[in-house]
């Protein structure tokens, strides 16, 4: 099966990239001098948010448009499934009824609506090698720090514009969904707020390769196109080989867009769904430590000449 899009609608928006510019208000915003040095520095993060957010919601339209036409591939997903599920003379696979099987593939694009960073690995390893990089080098200013606001802000524009087209299109499947227990929307909130941290640190880690690697957009292009089959986003790893599949959950991928999707439908319970949650933000700290030291050793070997 095809997947039906590996860049989210997002991506095509012009807003996706970071600019080459950082206002000198929010390097240096105007806050009291006084005030501890911790908050000086969260009160600049938060104006990089709120200023990204500003310029984000200029897209809405561009956003709006690019969710309904993400969907419009669903149509044939559905009579896919619809066909497999028919030929097979079965009422499940791989523990997932024809209804749970749309269902599934409706929440991954919710999954992948958080964790998805179209164009940031890609970014940081363009700004390695053009040299742009001392932007964050000559200013106060963290390059984690600065990219988590600004992709933090672009998700909440995104979400935002695009929450009326979701819901209609929902609402419009809601035969294919079971209510979830009020127990089960905490925790798939808690998942997906994971969802974004893991996607973000992992592609941030992807783009540090550019310290080491002059050229990295073949790697990036095969790194990001299994990770859209592994995470689970074009079908649920239960229908793979118990070996692969048992594999892959082991993976962090799954925590992109399959482990969500089976919270929502609370096909993980219990002590399994705490454990699972554990291991998500243990994925989540690991690839920020590692994003961490990564640019820290790449900084070692880093040269920028010139203007």
């Amino acid at each position: 099966m095809k997947p039906l899009e590996t860049v989210p609608p997002e991506a095509n928006s012009p807003a996706s990239s970071v600019p080459d510019s950082i206002p000198r208000d929010i390097v240096r915003p105007n806050l009291d001098p006084n005030a501890p040095s911790g908050v000086r520095k969260f009160y600049k993060y938060i104006k990089i948010f709120r200023v990204t957010l500003v310029e984000r919601m200029t897209y809405r339209g561009d956003f709006l448009l690019g969710t309904f036409l993400r969907f419009v591939p669903m149509a044939t997903t559905v009579l896919l499934w619809k066909s497999i599920y028919d030929s097979s003379g079965r009422k499940s696979l791989g523990g997932f009824t024809y209804r749970q099987m749309i269902a599934y593939l409706l929440l991954t694009h919710i999954s992948r609506m958080f964790s998805s960073m179209p164009g940031l690995a890609g970014g940081i390893a363009r700004d390695i090698r053009d040299g742009t990089l001392k932007k964050y080098l000559l200013q106060p200013l963290d390059m984690i720090g600065y990219l988590i606001s600004y992709r933090a802000a672009h998700k909440a524009a995104y979400i935002t514009t695009s929450a009326f087209p979701y819901a209609i299109i929902f609402w419009i499947c809601r035969s294919f969904f079971d209510v979830p227990s009020w127990t089960t929307i905490p925790a798939y909130a808690v998942s997906l707020a994971l969802a974004f941290v893991v996607g973000f640190a992992f592609e941030a880690c992807v783009g540090m390769i550019g310290f080491w690697f002059l050229e990295v957009t073949s790697l990036l292009y095969i790194v990001m196109t299994l990770n859209f089959f592994i995470s689970g986003h074009m079908l649920p790893l239960d229908l793979l080989p118990r070996f692969w599949a048992n594999l892959l959950e082991s993976l962090p991928f799954q925590y992109m867009a399959y482990f969500p999707a089976i919270v929502f439908q609370e096909k993980i319970q219990g002590a399994a769904l705490v454990r699972g949650l554990a291991l998500e933000a243990f994925w989540a700290c690991f690839f920020v430590v590692l994003a961490r030291v990564l640019y820290a050793r790449g900084l070692r070997r880093y040269g920028a000449y010139g203007g």
